[in-house]
């Protein structure tokens, strides 16, 4: 009898500042849902945890931006992302939320107990404060610029662009996010965990101990201890977050890097006192395997600062692994929730309905394991059409429509006519497993593929449609061995494609099995003799049009062009005038009657323009904007008693008006009304 192994798999708490993005997704989420699907399948004891992480400072920046509280801000991304999940097919034990109260107990307990057994430094320290907000600047209430890449963008926590941790007083030339003023240093009390103090430990356990682990994870984790750790404040001065349990600490609330990974335990407690377990085993018993799964963005928190938090406590288990991904991009850019540059999960439910498996195997196949990957929409749809669809839906197609012609749907007796191809199932099953237990996802997602296109080829070989009339035998063995290959996709497919997997069962009436009894053996099969399939079975990948493509790099073209808009910098404000100034300026309508290109100027056109008063000649630097061709008879705006100017030896009296776009291109400044008479001034 199999012996379960107890896991506690984490998934990072997503912030409830947004909805989820593929980057989530395949950073953190699918690999973990993947991991946990197989694991239970193994027949392993497993408690797959998640939850809102509701608290620091990126969540009061987007109330303040939304007009609304921080609790209504986190109310309404919880539903929406906890709904996604769901939807999805992410298949936690428990998702919680680090504003439920148990969290609110348990994070105050830790830290109480901690401040208890003397494992805190307090001290005095100088923090950057903002005059005109009345209020310290918190991690990400600074940006500045990376003392160690020179991001002139980095918060005051984290550098998104290289990784680095740090303080904010460490940026140079900060500035305050709320506004936007240069903030100055006060004096203010905090609590911190002395890091140092953790290094000798650190490289014993994780240096010298896992050795295993990802080398990115490892790298990461080297540089750091390398650079020296430091102690790291546990607190922050904030109205927002878990306050501080202590009689002196008015004001203050927990570092939101202290209080979220403890939300893994609460939600741990919250799922055992809902299915009435003792979630002590889960963080305490030795013998349980802890795996946490993150992006790269948050390797120092899991492999430095909890479990020196976890070895302070003194209680807990501490990782077995840190699986940690590198970043997704999108269309050869990096993903931005602030710039709307994402696919976000419930818009893509919404767009793309039923094809949840479609996602997860593209995000799969595409995983950025070991480097940066970017996701394409084209390649997206190639994935769909070529290789579920293409590959693994063809095969079962194929074979489910012979099943029903030739025998009614019913599975034929084969006799002796068994294939050598019976063996790949337990030859698949194994490397799949395999991959899957040493993180490597996107190689597993591949094995499966590669058993649909060894079904097609074994198909193709035996020809079963040509075979049937001169030697039904033999056919009965080409299809029973078919029929196992397809069952086989069934039950591997699981961790991947949980959905195809659900109808791929229904259809062929297959009974739930563990991972090990998959691999049959000459005497045991999926599918026995006399069993009935469906006869009407749905299309497991449904093709993916160039509409649906197209509907999808519109949105991102417009989120780049509202970018573009925002991102645009306004020309400072020239100094003032008196309106005696601006009432000298002689504004007219003209009509261009001429336009030719300036030899040998990129720039400029010379127009002949009829303003009413004549016919004069302006030189204009809108060349690189409009070809002289369409803006022959053109109603422009024209300075007419500026004085003349001579430009490359042609003199210029005059200048038309003009406005640039966000985008650079330069567009005519015109009267309210067509057909204006050339003349009319403008006031």
């Amino acid at each position: 009898m199999h012996q379960k192994q107890r896991y506690t798999l984490t998934a990072a708490l997503p912030y409830t500042n947004g909805p989820i993005h593929i980057g989530h997704l395949a950073g953190v989420y699918v690999p973990a849902d993947i991991y946990a699907r197989y694991l239970r399948l193994k027949g392993e004891d497993v408690a797959f945890i998640c939850g809102s992480d509701e608290h620091g400072v990126p969540i009061t920046i987007k109330a303040k931006k939304e007009g609304i509280t921080p609790q209504q801000l986190v109310d309404k991304y919880h539903a929406i992302i906890k709904q996604s999940f769901e939807e999805f097919g992410i298949s936690f034990d428990n998702y919680s939320r680090t504003s439920a109260k148990i969290h609110h107990e348990t994070a105050s307990e830790f830290f109480k107990k901690l401040y208890d057994n003397d494992k805190f430094i307090e001290q005095v320290t100088e923090q950057l404060y903002d005059e005109q907000a009345d209020q310290f600047l918190a991690d990400r209430f600074v940006v500045g610029t990376c003392p160690k890449c020179g991001n002139e963008e980095s918060y005051g926590d984290q550098c998104e662009r290289c990784g680095t941790s740090h303080n904010a007083t460490d940026l140079i030339n900060p500035k305050s996010a709320i506004t936007g003023a240069v903030p100055v240093l006060r004096k203010t009390n905090h609590w911190f965990l002395p890091l140092n103090e953790y290094e000798k430990w650190l490289k014993e356990w994780i240096l010298d101990g896992h050795k295993e682990w990802k080398p990115n994870v490892y790298g990461q984790v080297k540089s750091w201890i390398d650079d020296e750790l430091k102690p790291r404040a546990v607190t922050r001065d904030l109205d927002w977050g878990i306050p501080v349990p202590l009689p002196n600490a008015e004001g203050k609330v927990l570092y939101v890097w202290f209080d979220a990974p403890i939300g893994y335990i609460s939600s741990t407690k919250e799922w055992a006192t809902r299915t009435g377990k003792d979630w002590e085993p889960y963080w305490k018993d030795p013998k349980t395997k802890l795996i946490h799964f993150i992006g790269k963005d948050n390797i120092v928190f899991h492999c430095i600062i909890f479990p020196a938090m976890l070895k302070a406590e003194g209680s807990y288990i501490l990782p077995e692994n840190v699986p940690a991904n590198e970043f997704l991009n999108l269309e050869g850019n990096k993903l931005s929730t602030s710039k709307n540059w994402a696919v976000w999960l419930h818009e893509y439910l919404e767009e793309f309905p039923g094809k949840q498996d479609a996602l997860r195997y593209a995000l799969t196949a595409n995983a950025p394991e070991t480097k940066d990957n970017d996701f394409t929409w084209k390649s997206f749809q190639e994935r769909n059409n070529s290789e579920l669809a293409g590959i693994f839906g063809n095969f079962v197609n194929r074979v489910v429509v012979l099943t029903n012609k030739y025998y009614e749907g019913v599975v034929p007796n084969a006799g002796s006519e068994k294939h050598e191809e019976l063996n790949l199932i337990k030859t698949f099953a194994d490397e799949i497993g395999t991959s899957i237990e040493t993180f490597r996802f996107r190689e597993a997602s591949q094995k499966l593929i590669e058993l649909a296109r060894r079904g097609n080829q074994f198909l193709q070989l035996h020809e079963p449609w040509k075979k049937i009339k001169e030697d039904p035998e033999v056919v009965k063995g080409i299809m029973f061995t078919a029929l196992q290959l397809v069952a086989a996709l069934a039950y591997l497919s699981e961790p991947f494609l949980p959905f195809t997997s659900g109808k791929l069962k229904k259809t062929l009436g297959l009974s739930d099995l563990t991972w090990d009894e998959i691999k049959i053996s000459s005497d045991k099969f999926l599918l026995d003799t006399g069993c009935q399939i469906t006869q009407n079975p749905e299309i497991l990948f449904p093709q993916i049009e160039d509409a649906q493509i197209e509907k999808q790099l519109e949105k991102l073209e417009a989120s780049k062009k509202q970018n573009s808009a925002d991102q645009a910098v306004l020309p400072a404000q020239k100094p003032e005038i008196q309106y005696e100034d601006f009432s000298k300026i002689d504004l007219r309508v003209g009509t261009i009657l001429s336009a030719e290109k300036m030899p040998k100027a990129k720039k400029l056109l010379v127009l002949k323009i009829d303003t009413g008063l004549d016919v004069r000649t302006i030189v204009s630097g809108i060349a690189e904007h409009y070809s002289p061709e369409e803006i022959i008879g053109k109603q422009v705006t024209v300075v007419a008693n500026l004085a003349p100017r001579e430009l490359r030896g042609v003199e210029s009296h005059g200048m038309i008006l003009m406005a640039e776009t966000p985008d650079g291109k330069l567009v005519f400044v015109n009267t309210d009304c067509k057909d204006t008479p050339n003349g009319s001034g403008i006031s």
